[in-house]
């Protein structure tokens, strides 16, 4: 029997992610959309208002901000040895998740919303440390826009995510077209299409008696799908320039 190596092991993963992010909607999926649209009625117009707000907030944070510039990018060592790394950040943050979320879900539905931006920033975190471990500047304003492609990619409906998924083929390609200054990218357009992706599983957070239960799983899985799809993301980006530096050099 072959045993496989690593890099043979994770490439079958990411084919198997990959043909997942490219399925065209099945019935499932659009049947979770209209489940999703009544969940959606539920919660009043202002805090969907407030979610936006955060959700614009958070876009403009990332593109231009400052705070999430803590992460330095780790030199790059094999892709075993950077996935045990990346492994145990993401069980530290599903953890931190789900402690937090059982908390402010019991606290009644203003503590749950008051949440929400929390949520938000925990994911950022760990998207920019996963970012940082697989060796990329979390400075450059082009590697943030890899980022937000990666936290929409996890959330989107099958739709979205199929549109997503196209801009994040090649990005080492694709980012060289990007202007340097972030003062040159219309930032301004892509934050508003991109706040209108709503986190809609978390808004049952939000549904009075049983926010405390909902807090603690949502948030555990949902930051332990976000990890996952940060991972095959950056082990696309990892294969695509390996293959890369193998024909210029071949």
């Amino acid at each position: 029997m072959q045993i496989l190596t690593y890099e043979e092991k994770i490439q079958s993963e990411l084919v198997r992610w990959q043909q997942k992010m490219q399925k065209r909607p099945n019935f499932i999926d659009r049947t979770s959309k209209k489940v999703q649209d009544k969940l959606n009625n539920i919660i009043p117009d202002k805090v969907h208002e407030a979610i936006t707000a955060s959700i614009k907030q958070m876009t403009r944070a990332v593109l231009t901000g400052a705070e999430f510039t803590t992460s330095m990018p780790l030199p790059k060592s094999s892709i075993e040895e950077t996935e045990i790394a990346v492994r145990k950040r993401i069980e530290f943050y599903k953890k931190a998740g789900a402690a937090e979320g059982g908390i402010t879900g019991a606290g009644g539905f203003w503590l749950a919303l008051a949440e929400f931006p929390i949520l938000l920033g925990i994911k950022l975190k760990l998207l920019f440390e996963i970012a940082a471990l697989y060796g990329y500047p979390v400075d450059d304003y082009r590697e943030r826009l890899f980022i937000l492609h990666v936290f929409q990619l996890t959330f989107s409906s099958q739709k979205q995510r199929q549109h997503v998924f196209q801009q994040i083929i090649q990005w080492h390609v694709k980012c060289k077209e990007l202007p340097e200054d972030i003062n040159q990218f219309d930032w301004k357009t892509f934050q508003q299409e991109y706040r209108d992706y709503i986190d809609l599983a978390k808004l049952a957070q939000l549904i009075p008696g049983i926010g405390a239960a909902v807090g603690l799983v949502v948030n555990y899985r949902l930051l332990d799908q976000l990890g996952k799809t940060a991972m095959n993301a950056y082990r696309m980006r990892w294969f695509e320039e390996k293959n890369t530096l193998l024909a210029v050099t071949s």
